[in-house]
């Protein structure tokens, strides 16, 4: 079982525009009482300066990394706390992140998925693959819209997925910012509600919530001959909720495929953030197991 750093990890690029990327991570930081690690990137030195010019490699590190803190120090105006450790490094960004997925100790990662026109933004497909691909939980978050207070999250139910890893990420936000939760799933017409297999699984999971004194409630939608997906994002539109918790699917990490069509309509088509824990991760956080 890998245990906790009670650290996450944010890529946060240097741009005026950028400063509610780093400003919502911490809002996330704050509220779960953990270590951040801030990471960007820089252009990396020549081969040549590498290995025959090695002061000046040096320097060119040294010298991000300075540049790096100011942004940091300007942004939050004030002296750099302990609990934020800056990170610069080169090389290509989503393959980085990847590897610091795996080998960071990180218990999330966040990432911005507004796809903007600054330096250093990731698109909606470089975001899909990252979150395919992490070995841990990832917190999407969009800079355009940020969030103040997590009051409400939504749990959108697939029957074809587990729960107990979304389930105890769930029982962590919900306890550290005193938040309510909506089990939501999708059903087709034709099937009656009270007889449901998502009824049923939404149920269990309302039960196993409510025994740790967390209020929740559950919400079955008609699917009406849409995919279940549009159906649960008109949803999630509509409530506007401070977060949303979803799971990916184990076999696309292993296939070297995207996450499916479910997951990425889901992160690219609401505006809140979305945790999506991914199906190898082993951490689960200390206090919920």
């Amino acid at each position: 079982m890998k245990h906790s750093s009670n650290s996450v990890m944010a890529y946060t690029p240097q741009s005026k525009e950028c400063e509610n990327i780093l400003t919502q991570s911490l809002f996330f930081q704050k509220g779960l009482d953990k270590r951040i690690f801030l990471m960007d990137f820089y252009k990396p030195a020549s081969i040549f300066s590498k290995f025959f010019q090695s002061e000046k490699y040096i320097d060119i590190q040294e010298e991000a990394l300075d540049k790096f803190q100011f942004f940091v120090k300007n942004t939050i105006q004030k002296e750099i706390p302990k609990e934020i450790i800056l990170r610069i490094k080169p090389g290509h960004i989503v393959p980085t992140l990847i590897r610091e997925s795996k080998f960071g100790g990180y218990d999330f990662m966040i990432v911005d998925k507004s796809g903007g026109n600054y330096k250093g933004a990731l698109s909606a497909k470089e975001v899909n693959r990252f979150t395919s691909k992490s070995h841990c939980p990832v917190l999407t978050i969009n800079k355009d819209y940020p969030v103040h207070n997590i009051n409400k999250i939504v749990i959108p139910v697939d029957i074809s997925q587990t729960t107990k890893k979304k389930l105890v990420w769930a029982s962590v936000f919900a306890n550290r910012f005193n938040a309510k939760i909506q089990i939501v799933s999708a059903l087709n017409v034709n099937i009656k509600e009270k007889n449901s297999l998502a009824l049923k699984n939404a149920n269990k999971i309302e039960d196993m919530l409510k025994a740790r004194d967390i209020e929740c409630d559950v919400k079955i939608l008609k699917a009406q001959n849409l995919p279940k997906y549009e159906v649960l994002l008109n949803y999630i539109q509509e409530e506007n909720p401070d977060l949303v918790i979803i799971r990916t699917h184990q076999e696309y990490r292993f296939s070297g495929n995207m996450i499916g069509k479910f997951v990425s309509e889901i992160i690219h088509g609401t505006k809140a953030p979305v945790f999506t824990v991914g199906g190898i991760t082993e951490y689960h956080p200390e206090e919920f197991k």
